[in-house]
């Protein structure tokens, strides 16, 4: 099975590399890749001869514009990474009979209320990004392509920037942090995408039919003021610098932290229907965060 990976150097197509490679032959691609295997989504019409090229049995499309602030101040090349993009692939894929895996997010929603959205729950999004990423959902379920889109939320990775990078960075610099409290999901690791991926693919090669929409996080819940806590104190009883202390770590509401763009409160996602679909236990967020600060803490 030949297999396209396309956004192959960000969080989550750095983790697919690894977690695709048994399953065939995969191909890499990203912005900095040589020649044609250049893949630049904010030309979309590009991505057509690169599928062309290809010719995968499997498209997998980890790339996005997740600068969710920046993204209110350029809304086209957010449109076009977003939604442009992801239906040129669709367009391919059903021309070509291949099977298009997409990843997508929490921000569709408007986050009202304080349980968990299922997949068949109204959209509402927010922002830029989410506006955004729900026209490319709609483009693939509309293309007739196969598909798998796995909505999810809060992704952090061992590699590149992210929260816990961040709220480590500062508990060793200041004496106060002050973090949000009213904003609520689950941390959710890009090696459990990528392996989420994979299983589904395999059984997706035996079930077509299981093909279509699920959401994939962690489980459990957490707001960012608990996530910094758990962080942070993690960091603490390794013996890294602290300077921050505990009670010194204020929980403070949305209002106090004004940004341009809007964020869901409400972030939580049921994943009944990928567990019972695909035979699946996914870990508390907790364990994946332990396993990434522990990584970081040995170097």
């Amino acid at each position: 099975m030949r297999i396209l990976l396309l956004g192959s150097n960000g969080q989550v197509g750095w983790e697919l590399q690894r977690a695709l490679a048994p399953l065939g032959e995969v191909l890499a691609c990203d912005l900095d890749s040589p020649g044609d295997l250049r893949a630049d989504f904010a030309e979309p019409a590009s991505l057509r001869g690169l599928v062309a090229r290809a010719a995968p049995a499997v498209v997998v499309n980890a790339a996005a514009h997740t600068a969710v602030d920046r993204a209110e101040a350029e809304p086209a090349l957010a449109r076009a990474i977003n939604a442009e993009a992801p239906s040129v692939l669709a367009a391919e894929a059903a021309a070509r009979g291949a099977l298009l895996v997409h990843y997508s997010t929490d921000y569709v929603f408007d986050g009202s209320g304080s349980e968990p959205r299922d997949e068949d729950a109204p959209t509402a999004p927010l922002s830029v990004y989410g506006r955004t990423k729900l026209e490319g959902e709609q483009a693939i379920r509309g293309s007739g392509c196969p598909h798998l889109i796995l909505r999810t939320s809060w992704v952090y990775a061992a590699r590149g920037g992210n929260f816990a990078r961040t709220m480590l960075r500062l508990a060793a610099e200041r004496e106060v942090l002050d973090v949000i409290d009213d904003q609520v999901g689950a941390p959710t690791g890009a090696e459990l995408l990528a392996d989420v991926t994979a299983h589904a693919l395999l059984r997706l090669r035996a079930e077509p039919a299981l093909a279509g929409l699920y959401h994939c996080s962690a489980a459990g819940e957490t707001s960012w003021f608990g996530y910094a806590c758990h962080v942070i104190e993690a960091a603490r009883a390794a013996g890294r610098p602290v300077k921050v202390a505990p009670q010194a770590i204020r929980p403070i509401p949305t209002s106090s932290y004004p940004t341009p763009a809007a964020r869901p409160r409400n972030s939580r996602l049921d994943t009944r229907r990928l567990r019972a679909a695909f035979g699946l236990a996914l870990p508390p967020w907790q364990r994946g965060v332990d396993r990434v600060l522990a990584e970081w803490f040995a170097r």
